[in-house]
C-alpha cells in the first residue's frame, strides 16, 4: 500500500506541473507551450522497421503511451482518441491529414512488433504502435514525462502495468502543445484537435 502512495505521489509530481502549465496559457496560447517534454526516440514500429521522431517533422503528433495486454483502460482510451481523430477527418480532412497518431508501449518484453501488428490497426488504419527495447522505452517515457511500473503480482507472462494515463497532442516541430481528453466524446476530442492543429 504505501509503494502504491509512493506511485501516485510520483505520477502528481510529474503532471502537476503540466496541469498547472495548462491552467496558466493566456487564451489561444498553447497550454503546455515551453513545457519540457517530448524529445527524440528512435523506436521500432509494428512492421519491425526503426521509427524516428524526424520522420514526423512536420506532422503534429497526438502521442499515447499504455500496452497492448492493459485490459481496459487503454483500449477504451484509444478507441475514444481514434474515434475522435475519425470525425476530425471527416469534418475537416485537411487538419486530420496533418495529425500522426503514435502508440508507444510500456511493456516492450510483451508488445512485440508482431503483437502490435494486430493490435494498432484495431482502433485507426494509420495509428503507429512503436516499441523497443526496456532501456528505450525508459528513455522515451522519462523524456515524455511518463510514470509506468509493472505491478506487483501477476506472473513472468500475465501482469499490469500500472502507468499515466494521457493523451499529448504535439506540434509539427515535436513542441508539446496540449493534453487531449481521452475521457471526453469523441467529438469534444475532435473539436480539441482542430483548435490546435493549424
Amino acid at each position: 500500500m504505501a509503494g502504491h502512495a509512493m506511485n501516485k505521489a510520483r505520477l502528481a509530481a510529474i503532471l502537476l506541473p503540466l496541469l498547472f502549465a495548462a491552467c496558466q496559457a493566456p487564451p489561444g496560447e498553447a497550454p503546455l507551450a515551453g513545457a519540457r517534454i517530448g524529445g527524440p526516440f528512435t523506436l521500432t514500429s509494428q512492421t519491425g522497421a526503426k521509427v524516428s521522431d524526424t520522420q514526423f517533422a512536420g506532422k503534429y503528433r497526438l502521442i499515447y503511451f499504455g500496452y497492448s495486454y492493459c485490459p481496459d483502460v487503454c483500449p477504451v482510451d484509444l478507441q475514444k482518441l481514434m474515434q475522435g481523430l475519425a470525425r476530425l477527418e471527416k469534418s475537416d480532412p485537411a487538419k486530420a491529414a496533418r495529425i500522426q497518431p503514435i502508440f508507444i508501449t510500456v511493456d516492450p518484453a510483451r508488445d512485440t512488433p508482431a503483437v502490435l501488428a494486430q493490435y494498432v490497426p484495431a482502433f485507426h488504419p494509420r495509428l503507429i504502435g512503436l516499441t523497443g527495447t526496456e532501456a528505450e522505452i525508459a528513455a522515451v517515457a522519462k523524456e515524455y514525462a511518463i510514470y509506468y511500473r509493472k505491478a506487483d503480482g501477476g506472473t513472468a507472462d500475465a501482469y499490469l502495468v500500472d502507468h499515466a494515463r494521457q493523451a499529448t497532442l504535439f506540434g509539427p516541430k515535436g513542441e508539446p502543445i496540449a493534453l487531449i481528453p481521452q475521457e471526453g466524446t469523441p467529438d469534444e476530442i475532435a473539436a480539441e484537435l482542430a483548435k490546435w492543429v493549424s
